[in-house]
């Protein structure tokens, strides 16, 4: 049995030892965003936050997170307003957006940490691979997201989660429903 905090709520594991953290979120906390890339810690897309490090908890068992704190992307903002967020969209970062979550939790961490990075330093932090090719945009989402984190840039949120088509297309007029 393994007791940790998820997304700000207890958790108490009924799982073995042994088991991955990425299980434990995904099958027993139903907490999906976390993806399986490789199983193997080299792609990124099951990071996410434990006690403010990026950990691949593909490679953590939930006994060595016993007593943690872990914030996974669903964990992040329920509202999806995050600075990252919001620049993530507002760059058109994603393409198929598999290793979206990964990457926005290795940058949250890097943010926590470092404010105002550099390329180099988004660089150094965000090794996530991702298949699609979105790196060039990728560095400038996390500058502006630490930008709009600082307030010293407003990012426009797009629609809120559950919204009906009709309503999205007033607040962000892109996305008007076709005509039928």
């Amino acid at each position: 049995m393994s007791r940790l905090t998820v997304n700000n709520q207890p958790v108490e594991y009924r799982l073995e030892p042994e088991t991955p953290l990425l299980w434990a979120l995904r099958d027993a906390s139903n907490l999906t965003g976390t993806k399986f890339g490789c199983g193997t810690g080299d792609c990124g897309a099951c990071t996410v936050d434990v006690d403010g490090r990026a950990v691949l908890s593909c490679r953590v068992p939930i006994s060595a997170a016993e007593g943690t704190y872990v914030t996974t992307i669903e964990g992040l903002s329920r509202e999806r307003n995050h600075p990252l967020q919001l620049a993530f969209i507002a760059n058109n970062v994603a393409q198929c957006g598999f290793c979206i979550p990964g990457i926005i939790m290795a940058a949250s961490v890097l943010l926590k940490h470092v404010p105002d990075p550099d390329e180099a330093a988004i660089r150094t932090a965000i090794d996530n691979l991702c298949r699609c090719g979105i790196y060039p945009r990728l560095i400038e989402a996390i500058q502006r997201a630490g930008r709009a984190a600082r307030g010293e840039e407003t990012i426009p949120a797009g629609a809120r989660p559950g919204i009906d088509p009709t309503d999205a297309a007033r607040v962000v007029p892109a996305l008007v429903p076709p005509h039928r």
